[in-house]
């Protein structure tokens, strides 16, 4: 089958190597998967250098998130031969493959209605974004929710999801392009932050309150800047640190503005409370059959374009999710 591997830590198209390998064979509690679609995420470009917090032995396959069907079921499964489904195969056999054997407790059934590379595209950015809204900030109907990054994968997902729960939604992009995407999935107002400072802004439309809910994916001067704009009794979300710098939280400015500064460890969330995990899947794919939300794929590309892809996606010029199809 055909693989790509990792085989000297370096830019992806330098550490890349696409080879062939046998097809696995289902342990027991393990599903084999024929791939359909893989979604490419960030540190899928850390993992080639090296710069990851998981740092698996070489050569590794990368690819945390994939929608196929099911092929082949271990002993003592659930799951049946036919299923369509998303998994998350963990390293160091991950998903950029044509076939990969993945734990079932990696797997999630999803309805015939979803395209294979929107599937592939939802799992973790809806995942986060969910959890992130409705466990971590127990977002309301009627707040303000303010999001940064809204045109990338986390960002898009929890546009999407607010406007579900009911909130009032502001965003920032970099451009006009994204600027209008988020418009799109349903933003009241979009700043685009190359041009305009976020905060009287923020300020301005809630007339002089502030945001609920933050969801920072940036960190550094955003988050700074976002303290400046988040609303009494608010939850300021920490996912990422997109921007480079990780901010400090000022303990003394929490306590008078009277806010909340939480961090959204999701996957250590998912192995603690699977379970809740699983309940939130379903939920997302009612959401989808409704219509209420749609994955934002920038791109598809060829099994063998993987390198340029990910060169594509490090540039941060993309949108939403980009995907290799098979």
């Amino acid at each position: 089958m055909r693989t790509w591997q990792v085989q000297a830590l370096a830019n992806p198209s330098e550490a890349l190597q696409r080879v062939e390998l046998p097809k696995p064979t289902p342990d027991v509690g393990e599903v084999l998967i024929h791939v359909e679609a893989a979604a490419l995420n960030f540190f899928d470009i850390l993992l080639c250098q090296g710069k990851y917090q998981e740092k698996p032995s070489l050569p590794f396959t990368p690819g945390a998130e994939i929608s196929g069907t099911v092929a082949a079921v271990g002993k003592g499964g659930s799951l049946k031969a036919g299923q369509r489904v998303v998994a998350t195969p963990p390293l160091p056999s991950g998903g950029f493959a044509e076939w990969v054997s993945v734990p079932e407790d990696h797997v999630y059934p999803i309805p015939d209605s979803i395209p294979w590379s929107e599937a592939a595209s939802m799992f973790i950015t809806y995942q986060t974004a969910y959890y992130a809204l409705h466990r971590c900030a127990k977002i309301q109907p009627g707040e303000v929710l303010l999001v940064h990054a809204g045109a990338g994968g986390v960002g898009s997902a929890a546009i999407q999801l607010g406007v579900a729960a009911g909130a009032r939604v502001i965003a920032t992009a970099g451009g006009a392009e994204k600027v209008n995407i988020c418009k799109e999935l349903g933003a009241e107002a979009v700043i685009d932050y190359r041009e305009d400072d976020f905060v009287p802004i923020v300020k301005n439309v809630t007339e002089g309150r502030g945001a609920d809910v933050v969801v920072d994916s940036v960190g550094g001067d955003t988050f700074d800047r976002s303290r400046k704009c988040i609303a009494f009794e608010g939850r300021l979300l920490v996912i990422g640190f997109a921007g480079g710098r990780i901010a400090d939280a000022p303990t003394n400015h929490a306590l008078v503005k009277n806010y909340s500064v939480v961090g959204v460890h999701w996957g250590l969330f998912r192995r603690l409370m699977p379970e809740r995990v699983v309940k939130a899947h379903r939920e997302l794919m009612k959401l989808y059959e409704q219509g209420v939300i749609r994955p934002l794929v920038y791109k598809e590309y060829s099994f063998d374009d993987l390198p340029q892809a990910l060169n594509d996606l490090a540039q941060r010029k993309t949108w939403g999710k980009l995907l290799v199809k098979l």
